[in-house]
């Protein structure tokens, strides 16, 4: 197979972003073009150092997703290549499951509901009643749940960093530590210019993340979304409290509410941690509480889009806000279902930061979003199950190459 690179740079490719999804699809590049050019571009000293690395480490199954997404064919096709491939590098995983469960009348209707998009999404699920949930998980209560087996937890800064040694082995060359200035491009290449020189290549694809809109912008592309950064706070229970459930547990989601809610989440290091909220950040990549950019912080407060989104969404907003600054808050949340956790047990964990797509007109944009020009490809959009969906992302991208050549 001839790549679709062109004649006209240094490269072959070039990728920018080194967070799982990149190099995902560095990886995918060099195995679908054997023998092609390619240098990943990472403005950070390590790879994974945002939204892969600071995740709860969920394999996820699917369930969730409109059945005619991209997010439910990539996630399931992810979840079974994600396994594999951890299997084939001695990466620790567990497949424990996970139970989403109904506290109420309420959310045993939302659950049935899941349970129907389940099975068109083609994800094994069991339906449980209360007893049957207390029999598996005799600390969380619950008027019945879901039972999805095939959901697993998994370091994924571990499957980035093998897919990375795997990337160079091929020939692929990795840059850290430089900054992306601006992007050019012309009939028959693209030219990246940063802090540490230019590189030049036939096509170029960018997953950047938290950054994506400022990239695309760079590039040329009118983009009418912006990037919003939802602080995710964790915490963490003692160690004396690690066994206290064998599978994940997670609230029914409510489809009015943008985010999945705050889960009980077992860690392949043997940890139990708790989350994560929700709470609208002032700094893309500010993981300490109250941090502020202030270039992230005037791109937040002065688009229309996230006006819109607080005005929908006000009491959810302060809810979320709440629980930040108030233990207790937080606490309802995860004692809605496992009643005898105490303000104790919440000790501090690492936050993550959630690269939300928003439209001017408030719409969150919860699919994958993706723009062409002439030679390259952004990943404007790429949510949770991004990490899962990792290998499928990249793929389907190697198959638009096609469409800009």
């Amino acid at each position: 197979m001839t790549s679709p690179g062109g004649t006209g740079g240094a490269y072959d490719f070039c990728v920018i972003g080194g967070g799982i999804v990149g190099v995902a699809t560095a990886h995918r590049l060099l195995t679908t073009f054997p023998g092609s050019s390619l240098v990943l571009i990472e403005k950070e000293a390590a790879l994974g150092a945002h939204q892969t690395g600071h995740n709860s480490g969920v394999i996820h199954s699917g369930i969730y997703y409109p059945p005619d997404s991209l997010k439910a064919r990539l996630c399931r096709a992810g979840a079974e290549w994600t396994k594999k491939f951890a299997t084939a590098n001695d990466i620790p995983f567990r497949e424990c499951g996970k139970l989403l469960v109904a506290t109420d009348s309420d959310e045993h209707e939302r659950m049935l509901a899941l349970y129907e998009r389940s099975i068109a999404n083609g994800v094994e699920v069991e339906a449980i009643d209360a007893d049957e949930l207390k029999r598996r998980e005799p600390r969380i209560t619950g008027v019945g749940a879901l039972f999805v087996p095939a959901t697993g937890i998994i370091d994924y800064t571990k499957v980035t960093a093998a897919l990375a040694d795997q990337v160079v082995a091929m020939g692929g060359k990795i840059l850290l530590g430089t900054t992306v200035d601006a992007i050019t491009e012309n009939t028959s290449a693209v030219t990246v210019s940063g802090s540490n020189g230019s590189v030049s290549a036939g096509t170029l694809i960018v997953c950047a993340g938290l950054q994506a809109d400022r990239m695309a912008r760079k590039a040329g592309i009118d983009t009418d979304f912006r990037i919003v950064p939802f602080r995710g706070e964790y915490y963490r229970l003692p160690a004396r409290r690690a066994d206290l459930v064998r599978t994940l547990i997670y609230p029914v989601p409510d489809p009015a509410l943008p985010f999945l809610g705050v889960h009980l989440s077992p860690t392949i290091d043997g940890d139990l941690t708790v989350g994560p909220n929700a709470v609208l950040g002032l700094s893309r990549e500010g993981y300490r509480k109250g941090s502020v950019n202030r270039r992230d912080a005037a791109d937040v407060l002065s688009f229309a889009g996230v006006r819109q989104v607080a005005r929908d969404h006000f009491g959810t907003g302060v809810r979320e806000l709440r629980n930040s600054l108030f233990k207790r808050g937080y606490l309802a949340e995860c004692r809605k279902y496992c009643p005898e956790l105490s303000t104790a047990d919440l000790l501090p964990h690492r936050a993550g930061i959630r690269a939300q797509a928003v439209l001017r007109d408030g719409t969150l944009v919860h699919d994958f979003l993706i723009e062409r020009t002439p030679r390259s490809i952004h990943v404007l959009n790429a949510p949770s199950p991004a990490a899962t969906s990792a290998m499928p992302i990249a793929e389907y991208l190697v198959e638009q190459l096609d469409s800009v050549n």
